[in-house]
């Protein structure tokens, strides 16, 4: 006699567990713009994270990206942390990247979506603005 639990021929009745994504926030110092990039779910749980990511990408003084092609759940931290991006950005727009459908939900029934722009794809390299860049200036004649 044995202790298991689930008759002979039949499986277990456990409950499937569904397997967590942490979630990860990275500040990536590009040439043209400071992105953030978020992946899997963005929660209070990565609060500090999310706090210390935003004052390092504010400092930087370029504009701003945020990639959240790979955020699989977002509460109301990751919303504050996209307010709080788009409050303090000095006059900036934030670039949102590839936000998917669960962010896109949350920006646009909040209406954060009107602090952001919204891409659904890579942005264009634009013209270096970052502090000391410069422009050479006409080619002499």
């Amino acid at each position: 006699m044995t202790n298991d639990a689930t008759p002979p021929g039949e499986t277990s009745r456990m409950p499937e567990v569904r397997s967590v994504d942490p979630g990860s926030v990275h500040v990536l110092y590009e040439p043209r713009a400071t992105r953030v990039v978020l992946t899997g779910e963005i929660d209070a749980e990565l609060g500090p994270d999310l706090l210390e990511a935003a004052e390092d990408a504010l400092s930087s003084g370029r504009p701003l990206q945020v990639d959240a092609h790979h955020v699989t759940f977002m509460d109301s931290t990751g919303l504050a942390f996209l307010a709080r991006l788009a409050s303090r950005s000095r006059g900036r727009r934030v670039t949102l990247i590839r936000p998917p459908a669960v962010v896109k939900f949350l920006i646009e029934t909040t209406n954060i979506v009107q602090l952001l722009d919204v891409v659904d794809e890579e942005p264009r390299p634009g013209p270096d603005t970052s502090p000391g860049a410069y422009d050479d200036g006409p080619e002499p004649a």
